[in-house]
């Protein structure tokens, strides 16, 4: 399966997904493209290193129409089949995802659905929880409302701020999200209505 990822900056999760992809741990999965919104970002290079083609589609100045019609040219270019935003801050409408129903995927640094939006880490310090951590979920027309396919607990320290804990929740992230695509790809994943069956842990 060919994978297309979307990014925006750094480009961490994809270097998770490059990783395992190399260690031979992503197959049948295959990242066919990385895609930025962003030019001269961190995770451009990261795919440049790992010899994966990457462009770049900018959203300034066009509108979202026109935004996500060249995002999904670029995709149907390199024969993608299912695509993770990993760190890609746009929201995708109807459009995209009907394209790829229930071949988006997407993290999250919170348990879904608890403190859902920007900022999740911050958001439990100041809310007081225990436990955090990450949700991969597959995308819906929603704000990270997609069915959940998995999940990792990440307890909260009493010295932790946001920085600290998405620090630890980004590990569990880099650990889930290559399985999850994985697992995707040979076909152990499915979704029928809200409930996902295969789920990854």
């Amino acid at each position: 399966m060919k994978i297309g990822v979307l990014v925006s900056g750094t480009g961490t999760n994809l270097q998770a997904l490059l990783d395992a992809q190399a260690r031979g741990a992503l197959a049948p999965a295959e990242i066919a493209v990385v895609i930025s919104n962003q030019p001269g970002v961190p995770a451009l290079a990261r795919a440049a290193a790992a010899g994966v083609p990457a462009e770049v589609v900018p959203h300034a100045g066009v509108d979202r129409v026109t935004f996500e019609a060249r995002l999904l040219d670029a995709l149907a270019a390199r024969g993608a089949e299912a695509v993770v935003l990993a760190g890609f801050m746009r929201i995708l409408t109807a459009h995209f995802l009907d394209r790829f129903p229930m071949r988006v995927i997407n993290t999250h640094p919170s348990l879904l659905p608890a403190f859902p939006g920007v900022d999740a880490p911050a958001q439990a310090i100041a809310y007081g929880v225990k436990l955090a951590g990450v949700t991969v979920h597959f995308v819906d027309r929603g704000v990270d409302t997609g069915p959940i396919i998995a999940q990792a607990a990440v307890a909260v320290a009493d010295d932790d701020d946001g920085k600290t804990l998405h620090a630890r929740i980004q590990r569990e992230e880099h650990r889930l999200l290559p399985i999850v695509v994985q697992r995707l790809a040979a076909g152990h994943l499915s979704c029928q209505g809200r409930v996902v069956r295969g789920r990854a842990e």
